[in-house]
């Protein structure tokens, strides 16, 4: 696509001399994901300090049918936030608190304030912000709710979508929508901030939110061995009929991804060495440390005197907490060290993990029968990080050779098992095209005609979620 110099030239007019940059290693950087997996390209960075800018630059747009890739962190994972020829909108100057109320338990932010600011925010007024992730210090408020990310507290508390309140979002054709309501009861018509939730910035440039806080809690936590992913799910149900919904996290965690992380960060420990394939990550959270502690030690011994775990330890210090997490949130990373991997964004129902996990393994063995799976996640509400992985110097190349073929079947075992093959990170441009054969086509044509009302032009984020909708 060719963008005019008459439309940049009228862009650097609006936006000042601190608004953009056309400089080659700013748009480098602007068009690389950060796992570095490929490269885009963009002719311009626009860097507005207020929504109002992106107001008119959206306008601006729209007059010279201009296309814009909205970007925040470039955290993400689905290639939706990487320009491919359209201007990148970086909102990351606008990172303001513009309010937080902790007698109604919200906060209003700027869209390109990271969510470990948030969180900080929140816990300087004694309240609390659940959504956390690796990336929480770079991904920013705007990028989580485009994906309506995750992370470790969606059995709890939800996805980012169920902790909006309301959204500021610049419309394609420049109109603000000012929705930043801190109301939990408004039934005055359709509830558009959960239109632009995970629409990835194709339907708009979210600007501001309203989030939801909530009281302040303490941790307990447990590092579990397990035998059987049957027994886990076994384990999962027990603990939570033991303490009711005070259960924040459960996470899967194998014991080959321990030894992974082990042997790619220095000083990292096993903190229960045990001959079993399965490791939980659980936490619990109460009022009160001590209250939370008691309800944990008695649900875990319950559990082991049932055979549900072969054995436990509970974190006896904030920092031991600390050390169970590095390993799970270091996964990831130690993964990409370790050699090539071919990585999966996958739910299915609790209760199908147990029969997804040999299905699966069947026909990735007839794929690639020296590939490793290492399969860790959310299991608490059926979000598994999949990951098919060959060490570095491997002599088949497995991996690396049937790339595609693998996913395939990883996909197609999710869908028999009534899951999803995009949990929590997005479509982007990744994944656009496998959906259309999956999702169903009343959903698309929705979806499109809803593209096509806002965005006629198809200038927000073109190519991302959805094919380019015809006119």
């Amino acid at each position: 696509m060719t963008i005019s110099q008459e439309f940049i030239a009228a862009a650097k007019d609006l936006l000042g001399p601190k608004g953009w940059s056309q400089d080659a290693e700013v748009l480098r950087e602007a068009s690389t994901p950060w796992r570095g997996s490929h490269q885009g390209e963009t002719p311009f960075l626009a860097l507005p300090a207020a929504t109002e800018e992106v107001a008119v630059l959206v306008k601006l747009c729209a007059a010279h049918n201009v296309p814009i890739t909205p970007q925040g962190g470039n955290t993400g994972l689905v290639d939706g936030g990487v320009p491919h020829g359209e201007i990148a909108l970086s909102l990351r100057r606008m990172n303001t608190l513009r309010a937080l109320d902790a007698f109604n338990n919200s906060l209003t932010v700027d869209a390109g304030a990271p969510l470990v600011a948030v969180q900080s925010a929140a816990e300087e007024a004694d309240r609390f912000f659940p959504l956390s992730l690796g990336s929480e210090g770079t991904a920013t408020i705007g990028g989580l709710i485009s994906t309506n990310a995750g992370g470790v507290a969606v059995l709890r508390y939800g996805m980012i979508r169920d902790l909006l309140l309301g959204l500021e979002v610049v419309l394609p054709s420049g109109e603000i929508w000012n929705g930043l309501s801190g109301l939990r009861k408004n039934n005055t018509g359709y509830d558009l901030k959960h239109l632009f939730a995970g629409a990835e910035g194709t339907l708009g440039v979210i600007t501001a939110a309203s989030l939801k806080l909530f009281p302040r809690t303490r941790q307990a936590s447990a590092w579990i061995a397990c035998e059987t992913p049957d027994r886990m799910i076994e384990l999962f149900a027990a603990i939570r009929a033991s303490v009711g919904d005070v259960v924040t996290s459960f996470e899967m965690i194998p014991q080959r991804a321990v030894e992974i992380v082990m042997a790619d960060v220095p000083g990292v420990r096993d903190p229960l060495p045990a001959p079993f394939p399965w490791r939980v990550l659980l936490e619990v959270s109460m009022a009160d440390e001590e209250q939370a502690r008691a309800a944990l030690e008695s649900a875990l011994m319950s559990a082991l005197e049932q055979g549900l775990a072969t054995d436990a330890v509970v974190a006896e210090s904030l920092q031991h907490a600390k050390d169970f997490w590095r390993i799970r949130e270091t996964i990831s990373l130690s993964l990409r060290a370790y050699g090539e991997i071919v990585n999966h964004d996958i739910a299915v129902p609790v209760s199908a993990i147990p029969r997804f996990f040999p299905a699966c393994a069947a026909a990735l063995r007839q794929i690639a029968p020296e590939a490793e799976i290492v399969a860790f996640g959310h299991v608490g509400d059926g979000n598994i990080h999949y990951a098919v992985a060959e060490a570095a110097g491997a002599a088949q190349k497995q991996v690396r050779a049937r790339a595609g073929d693998i996913t395939r079947a990883v996909h197609r075992a999710t869908l028999e098992h009534g899951g999803s093959i995009s949990a929590e990170h997005g479509v982007g441009r990744m994944k656009r095209d496998e959906l259309m054969g999956v999702r169903d086509p009343a959903a698309t044509a929705a979806m499109l005609a809803i593209k096509r009302a806002l965005d006629p032009n198809n200038i927000m984020n073109p190519g991302r979620v959805l094919p380019t909708p015809s006119r």
